[in-house]
């Protein structure tokens, strides 16, 4: 069995929350305790309810814990910040990340400010949702959100815009070039080749340990194992092609790009490699910002809100 132990700070970054500053907008926690929540049954989906309001000056926001299964019965567990917006934005977190990390809490409570409804939730294998993790799944967890894109289609919603952050980006982007049904696209700080960052996360001789031994362990500092990298993950990742699939998406999908400029993990070139192969897209650099943005919350809020509110105003123009 071959294992690595690596000492890196973007897993520290994405795996402990509390590294991160407290967030600039009001949050709420889950999951609800409140005697005030009620439990509705819906086919093929649970929610539990509970109303907040952000200050005495602003209507109270429901938020609602959901559950939607994926199209292989995973549960995918998320939080629903309700405004009774017709519009709603979909939040996707990154690599080994979850629907409660700090950038994805800020955005969704900058955009219920604007009145914007939001959903943010965990991939299968990651935060409370269920199935295993697993270190590729690109597409699969595109899957995952074409899931949760359908369950809110026909109802008091329509999904006008989809946000996801580091592998997050990654999957929006895919799920543009494969479903073509978002006119309204964020990355954030999503990775342009995915053959790049993979020797600094399982070693320079991945390739060789993983063919001889099906296989890689990553472990912590302290020796814990953080997740395995099947061969078949692996390849997975490397045969996901963020070029191609990019040139797919509809000219009439509009795409922001954000990165910081001292992004420690993924390099700001891919957000300029991006801004060449996509059709109808806007590239914004955070200057002096790192991959999680953690002196920065409030510039990558008020650009992504910028974007959207823009976007949406945009579509009821040309709509009429």
């Amino acid at each position: 069995m071959a294992t690595i132990s690596l000492n890196f700070d973007s897993l520290t970054l994405l795996s402990n929350l509390s590294t991160y500053p407290k967030s600039p907008f009001p949050q709420v926690r889950t999951p609800f305790i409140s005697s005030s929540c009620r439990r509705i049954s819906k086919p093929n989906s649970t929610i539990s309810t509970m109303a907040h309001s952000h200050s005495t000056q602003n209507p109270v926001i429901e938020q609602q814990r959901m559950i939607i299964p994926n199209k292989h019965g995973e549960k995918l567990v998320g939080l629903l910040h309700e405004t009774e917006s017709k519009e709603i934005v979909i939040l996707c977190h990154g690599f080994r990340s979850r629907k409660d990390y700090n950038t994805m809490t800020n955005l969704a409570a900058a955009l219920e400010i604007e009145g914007i409804s939001v959903f943010r939730f965990d991939f299968a294998g990651n935060g409370e949702s269920e199935g295993s993790f697993q270190y590729g799944n690109y597409y699969r967890e595109a899957d995952d959100l074409h899931a949760v894109i359908q369950h809110f289609s026909g109802e008091s919603h329509v999904v006008s815009a989809i946000l996801g952050h580091s592998k997050g980006g990654n999957v929006v982007l895919l799920y543009a070039s494969k479903y073509q049904d978002i006119r309204i696209v964020v990355n954030i700080s999503g990775r342009y080749d995915l053959k790049r960052g993979i020797a600094e996360r399982l070693g320079e001789d991945f390739m060789e340990i993983i063919k001889k031994d099906g296989h890689i362990d990553v472990k912590n500092k302290t020796g814990g194992i953080e997740y395995r990298v099947t061969e078949e993950a692996l390849m997975d990742r490397l045969r996901t092609d963020m070029h191609e699939a990019c040139l797919k998406i509809d000219k009439e999908c509009r795409v922001l790009t954000v990165h910081g400029s001292a992004d420690e993990i993924i390099s700001v070139e891919d957000a300029l490699e991006f801004a060449k192969v996509i059709p109808n897209h806007q590239l914004h650099i955070i200057e002096g910002a790192n991959h999680g943005y953690t002196s920065h919350q409030t510039e990558l809020a008020s650009s992504i809100v910028k974007f959207i509110k823009s976007a949406l105003e945009q579509d009821k123009v040309s709509s009429k």
